[in-house]
């Protein structure tokens, strides 16, 4: 009796561990397996929640079908005490296991609410923007010029202003000036802080700057200031031989005309070539974006055409009647633009001009070029008659 005794509870302990390992394997297959989710969500999750809480809303989201196996795999995994507050996609069919490294793997919000400011030429625009899991695709839902603000801004920007997963980025196109940079910052309540001195010219690199509420302005402009030398000095580095400055402040000169000069990506190497080509030839440059800033200073658009009489005064960014360079940059190049000026294009190029289109004619001779300004004036009459 004693013997079926042990034998039948031999038989149930390992039934029962076989039933053990298969649930074991189960659970395991089921936390990295692709989860339900039909459709890419973007999960918030709230300061001092627990995995306990999250369990319970991804599953009303329709993202996981067994809480308490999603708890276990955390409690397994040990990442149980590693939850991050902030709003993170999800993607379609994420596992539990994708989903528990999304939500503890730490650093910036992935979606949610975005607060950008663009800082471009002509204005600085505030922008509300809400990420689309489904579409990835952002949508403005407030928009504003602190510049042009009258009274307070959108009760939408304050309201998300203050949100603990909002976001905050700023956007420097390529071509802005220092001065517009720093008064452009002043608009940005979210930041702290103030500017002791104008930046030098040229100095600053325009990229987008992910922030936090509350950076300061000055730290701000260190690392666009850094992020710039390192640029100019990787591009001067890998120069061409047989380039026309004495130094690397010279070639950001360049470059920052080139900026000025054309806005488009394929040219900017075709620009820096005509450039380069007249300086090797003793030729003046010839170009107007440097007469304005010699104008402007830097701030704001002249709004008007040039007079004669301006192209004919004699200033140090008068590059029709001085014979070199201009002693400063003329804007904050960009990257492409400061690699155009130190890697142009092999050209004979000595002259162009718009072609109506966004780009522009270039031309080896002066009796082409001047064919070029016929055919530009006559699109520009064109026009004006329309």
């Amino acid at each position: 009796m004693w013997r079926n005794i042990a034998s039948n509870a031999l038989t149930l302990f390992i039934l029962i561990l076989i039933v053990g390992v298969g649930m074991i394997a189960w659970g395991k297959r089921e936390f990295t397996q692709a989860g339900p989710l039909e459709q890419a969500i973007c999960l918030k999750v709230d300061r001092g929640s627990s995995f306990s809480r999250l369990s319970s809303k991804l599953d009303e989201l329709g993202a996981i079908s067994y809480p308490q196996i999603f708890r276990i795999g955390v409690e397994y995994s040990e990442k149980s005490s590693l939850l991050k507050a902030g709003s993170f996609l999800v993607p379609e069919g994420a596992s539990m296991e994708e989903i528990t490294d999304i939500v503890t793997r730490g650093g910036a919000s992935t979606c949610g609410t975005e607060i950008l400011y663009r800082v471009g030429v002509l204005n600085a625009v505030m922008q509300v923007r809400e990420l689309d899991p489904a579409t990835q695709k952002y949508k403005v839902t407030a928009e504003f010029k602190p510049s042009e603000l009258e009274g307070n801004a959108p009760d939408r920007y304050q309201t998300m202003r203050d949100e603990s997963d909002t976001r905050f980025r700023i956007a420097v196109a390529e071509g802005v000036t220092s001065w517009q940079v720093v008064e452009s910052l002043k608009g940005a309540d979210f930041l702290t802080g103030d500017i002791a001195e104008l930046p030098q010219e040229g100095s600053l690199a325009p990229d987008s700057y992910e922030l936090k509420a509350g950076s300061d302005r000055s730290e701000l402009i260190a690392a666009m200031s850094n992020a710039q030398a390192r640029i100019l000095a990787d591009a001067w580095e890998n120069r061409i031989d047989g380039l026309p400055y004495a130094n690397a402040e010279e070639a950001l000169v360049m470059a920052s005309i080139v900026e000025k000069e054309t806005g488009l990506a394929e040219e900017r190497r075709q620009v820096a070539s005509v450039f380069v080509n007249r300086l090797n030839k003793g030729m003046r440059l010839q170009t107007d974006p440097t007469v304005i800033y010699g104008i402007t200073k830097g701030q704001g658009a002249l709004g008007r055409g040039l007079r004669q009489s301006e192209l004919r005064r004699e200033t140090p960014y008068n590059t029709y009647v001085i014979d070199a360079l201009p002693p400063t940059p003329i804007a904050n190049p960009g990257r492409a633009a400061i690699e155009a000026a130190l890697n142009p294009d092999s050209t004979e190029y000595l002259f162009f001009v718009a072609d109506g289109t966004g780009g522009h004619a270039f031309a080896t001779t002066l009796k082409e070029h001047n064919a070029n300004v016929a055919k530009w004036r006559e699109i520009e009459a064109q026009r004006a008659n329309q």
